[in-house]
C-alpha cells in the first residue's frame, strides 16, 4: 500500500479541512502565544499545527510544502526528489555549519540597539535548519521507497544509495544529537524576549538557539518514527555502536534519545525545584517556558501511541525508570547515561514531578485541554512512593506530608479511584491519630474553627468533600486533613463506578481499628480527629450506619475519662445531630440520648447556682454546645419530626432559672431563633395547604408536619413562656430581649393560637399584649420595644382591628403616653442631673431613645391618631423626630378636636375616650415625685401635665374629668410639702413648676369658665394654686424689671382668650388682698415691697379695672400710712398714682364713685389719727386729678371737726395748717373750704 492509500485511510472531515490549509512555515517551538485566542500554545507549535496529529496518524507530515521540483536549505538550490539520498552527509554537514554560526552570535555584545539585527539573523538560521529536518521528514514520507522484495538487488547507483539512505539518517542523527549534546548542557540563557515599538518580539540568539535544540530533539524523535513507521523494519547504523556494544539502529538510537531526553527535562525540572517552597509547589510549575511544556505533552502522546501499536514502553514507565535512579545509589544498577543531579529531596520532586506531568495528559493531539479526557494513570509508582513517604523508619516530616499528600489528592483528581491510596494513608495515620499534624512555624488556619462549634466541625468536612480544593491547602488544613480530602475523593469516585462494593472495603478498613483500648488511648486531639473522620465518612455513604457506629463506639468511654474531652465529645454528637437533619432525616435516636443527657446537665447547673465560677463554667460550656447545636438543627431542618420536640425538654425550665444575665442572652437568643424558624416552616406549610389539586397521600403529609410543628410549638409555650411572664418586672432579663421574645411569641399565637396554654385562652394574642404591652406595671423599656414589634406588623394589627377589641389602639396610645413620660425612670437609681439647661436626651439611654422615636412613628399611622390630627386640623407629622414633641402634639390634637364636636354624645365619647388614653397618669409620673430626684423627669412631668391641663381645659370641665383634674392639682401643685411653709421644695421641683406654671393656671381658669357645673371647689384650687406660688417666685430685689419671668405674670400674658385672663386677674387681686393686705397691727407682712412691685407690673400689662383698683387701693393705702420703709413707701406711691391715672380713663372728668368711696373710706378709717399722712397722700392724688379730692372736702373737714371734737382742746392749729395746704391745692373750691374755715366760730 503506498503512501497516499495509507493517508486516505485515517482522514476525517477535520484533516481534511487542514489539507487545505495553505502552510506559510514548517512548525517549530515558539514562546510566543496570543492568549486573547484563548490557546495555550502558539500557532506555530507542532499541537496547535496538527503535525503531532499527522504524525500519529501517518500522515504527510506538510501536505502544501516542498511541492516544487527544487527546493531552497541553507541558500542552496536541490532537487527536491533526489536530494537526500544524493547529498545527505553534505546537508547534514550544512546543519551543524548553520548550527556553529548560530552558537557563534552568543559571542555578540547583544546591546539594545543591535538587537534587532541579532534577532533576525539568529530566526534565519534557525529557520534554514528546521526546514532541512521538515524536509527529511517529507523526504521520508514522500520518496523514500520500501523494498519489498529481499532478493531484489539494485542495478543502478542511485538505487544504492537509496537503499543505503535509512542507515545513513540513522548514523547522521545519531551524529547530529552528539553535536548539539544534551539540553541540561546549555549554558544559562536568558527565554525572555525584547519588544521593539511596533510590539513586535525580538529574542536574543541565546533564546533561538535553545528553541532550535528543542526541535532537533523532538524532530529527531519524529524522524526516527517515521523511519520505522515507513520502513516496518529494523534499521542499522553503520558508522555508531550503542553503549552495550552493539550495531546501532533505528530503535535503539530512538529509545536512548527518549531516555537521554527525558533525563534532561528531569535534570532541569530539579534545578527548578530547589527553588520552590513545599508550600508553593503545586502553583509552581517545572517548565522553563511554554515549549518545555509542549515537549512533555508530544512526548506523552508519542510514547504512549507507540506503546499501543508496539512493544515500546509507555510514557509513564520511561519516565518511572528515570525517577527510580533518583532513589538509587552509585552502586546501584545501571544509571542513565545522562548524569541527574541528586535532588536533596527525592520523594517530594517525584511527586512534585509526577504530578504536574499528570496535568499534561488533559490536552489532546491539538494542544486544547479536555477535562473530559481520559487520563492514563500511574498508580503502581504513586503507590511505591506513598509507602517511602510514610515509611516510620525514614522520619515523617508534616510540612513534608502534607506536600506529598497534596500531590496526591491532585491526582485522584485526575486519575480513576485507586483503594490501595486509602489503605497506605489509614495505615498510617490510624497509629497516629493523637498526632497535631501542626507546623511549628506555621499557625493552622483550620484547626481553630473545627474547635469553635459543631457547625465549624460540619463545614470542615463538607470542604473536604469537595471536587476541586483550595491551592492554599497546604497552609489551610493539616495532612490529615488533606487524607480525609483523598479519602473523600477515592470513595466517592469508587462507588460512583463499582457501587457500595469500595464503601466495604474502606468500612473494613477503618472499624477494625478502633476497639475499647483504643478509644481509651485517644487525647482530646485523637477525639477530635476520630469524628472528622466518622463525619467525613457519614458525609460520603451511610450516615445512620455510621452515627450508629460511633455511638457504640463513645460508649467504650468511661465516665471518669470523659471528663476533660466531654465537651469535644457533645460536639462532635451535636455534629452529627447536624448532619441527620441537614440530609432531613429523622434525628430520633440521636435526640432521645442527647437531650437526656443535657437535662442532667441542666440540673446540675442549676442545683451549682451558687458555686464557684469555674464549676459553672464547666456546666455551661456543655450546656452552650447543646443550645447553639439545637439551634442549627432547627435553623436546617427542611421540616420537624416528632423528634424535634425530644429536643426541647424541661431541661430548658432549669436552666432559665439558673442563669445570669450573659447566659440568658445566650439562651434568649436561642428561642426567638427557634420561634422564627418555627412560625416561617408555618407559613409555608400553609401555603402549600392552600394550593388547589393537592392529592390526599400529599395533604396527609402536610397534616402531619402540621401536627409536629405544633407539638414543638406547645414545648416552647410550655418550657419558656412561663419563665418570660414571671421576668416582666424584673431587670434579670435584658429589657431588649424580654420584648422581643415576647413579640415572637405573640406572633406565634397569631400564628398557632391553638398551641399556646389555657391560661391565654380564648385570645391568646390580646392575653400577651395585655401582659407585655398594655400592663402599666411594666418596665417601659420593655413596653416600648414590644409595642414596636407589634405595630410594625400589619397582619397582627388587622386582627386585632376584626377581632372586634375596639378598645387596643387607645390602650396602646396609653401605653405609648406612660412611655414618654417615664423616659427618664430609670435614672432615678443613679446621681441627680441639675444642669436642666443641658440637653435632657442625655439622661436617657440612647437605645431607649431611639425604640421610643421608633414607636412614635409607628403610632402615629394608627388610623385613631391620623383621624384625630385630621378632625383637630393639625399638621401631621409623618415620621416625629422627638417624641416628647409628638405627644404635646397629640394632646393639643384631642384637645381641639374635643372642642370642634358640636353633639353632646360625641363630646361624652371622646372624653371618656380621652380618660382611656390617660389611664392612671398620675401613677407614670409618681416616681418622680419621690425621695430621689431627677431633673429631667421633673421637668418632663410637669412640662406635659402643664400642657395636658391646658390643651383638655373643656374636657376637664366636664364633670366626668374634674376629678382627674383635682388630683392632677393636689398631686403636683399643691403636695403636702407645699402647704408646710417651713419646708422648702427641692430646688429641681421648684424650677419645673416655675417653668409649667402658667400653663397650669390658663388650663384652671378656663375651667372655671366654661365648667357646667360652677365648682367653689376648682376656684378654691384656683386661689390656693396662686397663693401658693405668688410669693415663693417672688424676686429678692423689689425692682419690676425683674418681675418679667413671674409665671403668674407669664400666665395672664401669654393667655389668648380674654374672659379666662380676666377671671385668673381677678382671683390673683383677691389673693393678693387676702394675703397681703389683710395684716393687723401694724407689722406688714414680709416681702411687702416685692408684692407691691408685682401690683404694679400687672397693671402695667394687664387693663385695669375699676373693681379691681377698689380692692387693692385701700392696701396700698394702708401701707402709705402705717408702714415707713423707703421701698415700700415708693412703690406704693407709685401704684397709688398709677391707679389714680387708670381710674381717669374713660370717667370723661368725673372721678369713678368706687374710687372716691375708697379714699372716702380710707379718711374716716385713718383721718384722725394719722392725718398728716392722710393730708400727704390726698395732696399726692390731687396733684393727679383735684376732682377725687375736691369729692372729699366735706369728708376731711368733717373728719377735721370730729378730731378737734374728740381731742376736747378747740382748734388744733396744725392739723388746720396742714389741712389749708392740702386745699391750697384744690383751686377754687379749695380757697371756699378754707374761707368756710376760717369764718366757723363753732
Amino acid at each position: 500500500m503506498d503512501s497516499s492509500a495509507a493517508a486516505s485511510t485515517f482522514l476525517t472531515d477535520s484533516l481534511e479541512l487542514e489539507l487545505g490549509t495553505e502552510w506559510c512555515k514548517p512548525p517549530c517551538f515558539s514562546c510566543a502565544v496570543d492568549n486573547r485566542g484563548g490557546k495555550n500554545f502558539s500557532g506555530e507549535s507542532y499541537l496547535c499545527s496538527g503535525a503531532l496529529k499527522r504524525l500519529i496518524l501517518n500522515l504527510d507530515p506538510l501536505p502544501t510544502n516542498f511541492e516544487e521540483d527544487t527546493v531552497e536549505i541553507f541558500g542552496i538550490q536541490w532537487v527536491t526528489e533526489t536530494a537526500l539520498v544524493n547529498s545527505s552527509r553534505e546537508l547534514f554537514h550544512l546543519f551543524r555549519q548553520q548550527l556553529y554560526n548560530l552558537e557563534t552570535l552568543l559571542q555578540a555584545n547583544c546591546d539594545f540597539g543591535k538587537v534587532p539585527n541579532l534577532h533576525c539573523k539568529a530566526d534565519s538560521i534557525r529557520q534554514q535548519c528546521v526546514t532541512f529536518l521538515h524536509y527529511v521528514k517529507v523526504f521520508i514520507f514522500r520518496y523514500l521507497k520500501v523494498q519489498n522484495d529481499e532478493g531484489h538487488v539494485p542495478v543502478h547507483p542511485y538505487e544504492v544509495l537509496e537503499n543505503q539512505l535509512p542507515s545513513v539518517l540513522v548514523d547522521e542523527l545519531r551524529g547530529l544529537l552528539l553535536y548539539i549534546g544534551h539540553l541540561s548542557e546549555l549554558p544559562s540563557i536568558n527565554i525572555g524576549a525584547f519588544v521593539n515599538q511596533n510590539q513586535i518580539k525580538l529574542f536574543p540568539p541565546s533564546w533561538h538557539l535553545l528553541h532550535l535544540h528543542l526541535d532537533v530533539h523532538w524532530l529527531v524523535l519524529e524522524i526516527l518514527h517515521m523511519l520505522g513507521e515507513k520502513l516496518k523494519q529494523v534499521i542499522f547504523g553503520h558508522q555508531f555502536m550503542n553503549l552495550a556494544g552493539d550495531n546501532l539502529t533505528n530503535i535503539s538510537l530512538f529509545e536512548e534519545h527518549c531516555e537521554n531526553l527525558l533525563c534532561d527535562l528531569i535534570s532541569l525540572s530539579l534545578n527548578r525545584y530547589d527553588k520552590v517552597r513545599p508550600s508553593e509547589s503545586l502553583m509552581s510549575h517545572h517548565c522553563p517556558c511554554l515549549c518545555f511544556k509542549e515537549l512533555w505533552v508530544l512526548l506523552i502522546h508519542l510514547l504512549d501511541h507507540r506503546s499501543k501499536w508496539s512493544f515500546s514502553e509507555s510514557f509513564w514507565n520511561w519516565l518511572n525508570k528515570v525517577l527510580k535512579t533518583l532513589f538509587e545509589k552509585s552502586s546501584d544498577q545501571r544509571r542513565p547515561s545522562v548524569p541527574i543531579i541528586q535532588p536533596r529531596d527525592p520523594l517530594g520532586f517525584s511527586w512534585w514531578i509526577i504530578t504536574h506531568v499528570a496535568s499534561f495528559y488533559q490536552f489532546d493531539r491539538h494542544g486544547v485541554p479536555d477535562e473530559m479526557r481520559q487520563m492514563e494513570s500511574n498508580w503502581s509508582f504513586v503507590e511505591e512512593l506513598l509507602k517511602k513517604s510514610i515509611s516510620i523508619q525514614e522520619g515523617v516530616l508534616e510540612e513534608q506530608l502534607r506536600m506529598y499528600l497534596h500531590c496526591c489528592l491532585t491526582l485522584c483528581d485526575f486519575w480513576e479511584p485507586n483503594i490501595a491510596v486509602v489503605t497506605i494513608l489509614w495505615e498510617y495515620y490510624s497509629k497516629n491519630l493523637n498526632s497535631s499534624f501542626s507546623i511549628s512555624w506555621l499557625p493552622l488556619k483550620g484547626l481553630s474553627n473545627i474547635i469553635k462549634s459543631p457547625s465549624s466541625m460540619l463545614e470542615m468536612v463538607k470542604t473536604c468533600c469537595f471536587d476541586k480544593q483550595d491551592h492554599n491547602l497546604y497552609k489551610s488544613s493539616s495532612s490529615y486533613t488533606i487524607f480525609l480530602c483523598i479519602l473523600a475523593k477515592v470513595v466517592k469516585k469508587a462507588m460512583k463506578n463499582n457501587g457500595p462494593h469500595p464503601w466495604k472495603q474502606v468500612k473494613g478498613r477503618i472499624y477494625s481499628k478502633f476497639h475499647q483500648k483504643r478509644m481509651e488511648e485517644l487525647t482530646e486531639v485523637g477525639l477530635q480527629n476520630f469524628f472528622n473522620l466518622f463525619l467525613l465518612l457519614a458525609a460520603v455513604v451511610e450516615v445512620e450506619d455510621v452515627a450508629s457506629h460511633v455511638l457504640d463506639l463513645l460508649n467504650f468511654l468511661k465516665p471518669a475519662f470523659m471528663t476533660s474531652q466531654k465537651a469535644l465529645i457533645w460536639k462532635g454528637q451535636m455534629a452529627f445531630l447536624l448532619m441527620y437533619a441537614q440530609k432531613n432525616l429523622d434525628i430520633g435516636v440521636l435526640a432521645d440520648r442527647f437531650s437526656c443527657a443535657f437535662r442532667e446537665k441542666a440540673k446540675e447547673f442549676l442545683v451549682s447556682k451558687n458555686d464557684e465560677m469555674a464549676q459553672r463554667q464547666t456546666f455551661w460550656t456543655l450546656l452552650s454546645i447543646y443550645i447553639d447545636g439545637v439551634q442549627e438543627v432547627f435553623e436546617t431542618s427542611y421540616c420537624l419530626y416528632a423528634s424535634h420536640e425530644k429536643l426541647l425538654n424541661d431541661g430548658f425550665s432549669m436552666l432559665l432559672r439558673a442563669c445570669r444575665e450573659s447566659e440568658l442572652r445566650t439562651v434568649l437568643n436561642f428561642l426567638q431563633a427557634v420561634l422564627a424558624r418555627i412560625r416561617s416552616m408555618h407559613q409555608q406549610l400553609c401555603q402549600e395547604l392552600q394550593r388547589d389539586g393537592v392529592d390526599l397521600i400529599v395533604q396527609s403529609s402536610l397534616s402531619a408536619k402540621e401536627r409536629h410543628l405544633a407539638a414543638v410549638a406547645s414545648a416552647l409555650w410550655r418550657h419558656f413562656f412561663s419563665f418570660l411572664k414571671s421576668q416582666r418586672m424584673s431587670q434579670a432579663v435584658p429589657f431588649s430581649q424580654l420584648a422581643d421574645t415576647a413579640a415572637d411569641f405573640t406572633l406565634l399565637a397569631m400564628d398557632m393560637p391553638s398551641t399556646a396554654p389555657s391560661d391565654l385562652q380564648p385570645q391568646p394574642v390580646i392575653s400577651i399584649i395585655q401582659l407585655f404591652g398594655w400592663d402599666d406595671i411594666i418596665w417601659p423599656q420593655v413596653v416600648a420595644r414590644y409595642l414596636s414589634h407589634f405595630l410594625q406588623n400589619s397582619t397582627l394589627c388587622e386582627a386585632l382591628s376584626q377581632s372586634g377589641y375596639v378598645s387596643f389602639q387607645a390602650l396602646t396610645v396609653r401605653s405609648w403616653i406612660r412611655c414618654v413620660l417615664q423616659m427618664y425612670i430609670k435614672n432615678l437609681s443613679g446621681p441627680d442631673d441639675l444642669f436642666i439647661d443641658k440637653n435632657l436626651e442625655q439622661a436617657v439611654e440612647k437605645e431607649y431613645m431611639e425604640q421610643l422615636t421608633e414607636l412614635t412613628r409607628l403610632l402615629f399611622k394608627l388610623p385613631e391618631v391620623k383621624s384625630i390630627f385630621s378632625k383637630a386640623q393639625i399638621e401631621y407629622l409623618p415620621i416625629p423626630e422627638d417624641p416628647k414633641k409628638a405627644l404635646v402634639r397629640f394632646l393639643e390634637a384631642v384637645g381641639i378636636t374635643y372642642g370642634n364636636l358640636q353633639t353632646l354624645s360625641d363630646k361624652s365619647a371622646m372624653v371618656t375616650k380621652s380618660l382611656e388614653y390617660l389611664g392612671e397618669v398620675l401613677k407614670y409620673i409618681k416616681p418622680y415625685l419621690g425621695k430621689k430626684v431627677s431633673s429631667a423627669g421633673l421637668q418632663l412631668t410637669y412640662g406635659m401635665m402643664g400642657i395636658l391641663v391646658k390643651s383638655w381645659a373643656q374636657i376637664f370641665a366636664t364633670s366626668k374629668a374634674q376629678k382627674l383634674l383635682f388630683r392632677i392639682i393636689d398631686c403636683l401643685l399643691l403636695p403636702h410639702t407645699v402647704l408646710q411653709q417651713e419646708k422648702e421644695l427641692p430646688a429641681p421641683m421648684l424650677t419645673a413648676i416655675q417653668k409649667s406654671l402658667p400653663l397650669y393656671l390658663q388650663g384652671m381658669c378656663i375651667v372655671c369658665c366654661q365648667s357646667q357645673n360652677p365648682n367653689a371647689y376648682l376656684n378654691q384650687l384656683l386661689g390656693n394654686v396662686i397663693e401658693q406660688y405668688i410669693g415663693r417666685f417672688l424676686p429678692a430685689s423689689p425692682y419690676v424689671s425683674d418681675l418679667g419671668q413671674h409665671p403668674v405674670l407669664l400666665a395672664l400674658r401669654n393667655s389668648t382668650t380674654i374672659p379666662p385672663t380676666s377671671s385668673l386677674k381677678k382671683c390673683i387681686v383677691q389673693v393678693i388682698r387676702k394675703s397681703y393686705f389683710d395684716y393687723k397691727g401694724s407689722s406688714p407682712p414680709p416681702r411687702l415691697a416685692s408684692i407691691l412691685a408685682f401690683i404694679l407690673q400687672l397693671f402695667k400689662e394687664t387693663n385695669t379695672d375699676i373693681c379691681e383698683v377698689e380692692l387693692l387701693l385701700p392696701g396700698i393705702l394702708k401701707c402709705l400710712v402705717l408702714v415707713n420703709e423707703p421701698q415700700v413707701k415708693r412703690l406704693a406711691t407709685e401704684n397709688l398714682q398709677y391707679m389714680v391715672k387708670a381710674c381717669q380713663v374713660g370717667s370723661e372728668a368725673e372721678p369713678a364713685a368706687q374710687l372716691t368711696s375708697v379714699f372716702r373710706q380710707f379718711i374716716q378709717d385713718y383721718g384722725m389719727r394719722y392725718d398728716y399722712q392722710v393730708y400727704s397722700i390726698l395732696e399726692t392724688v390731687a396733684t393727679l386729678d383735684q376732682q377725687v379730692v375736691i369729692h372729699l372736702i366735706s369728708t376731711l373737714t368733717q373728719s377735721l371737726k370730729d378730731s378737734e371734737r374728740k381731742g376736747g382742746l378747740g382748734r388744733n392749729i396744725a392739723q388746720r395748717e396742714a389741712y389749708s395746704k392740702l386745699l391750697s391745692h384744690l383751686g377754687p373750691m379749695g380757697q371756699d373750704e378754707m374761707q368756710k374755715l376760717e369764718n366757723d366760730n363753732t
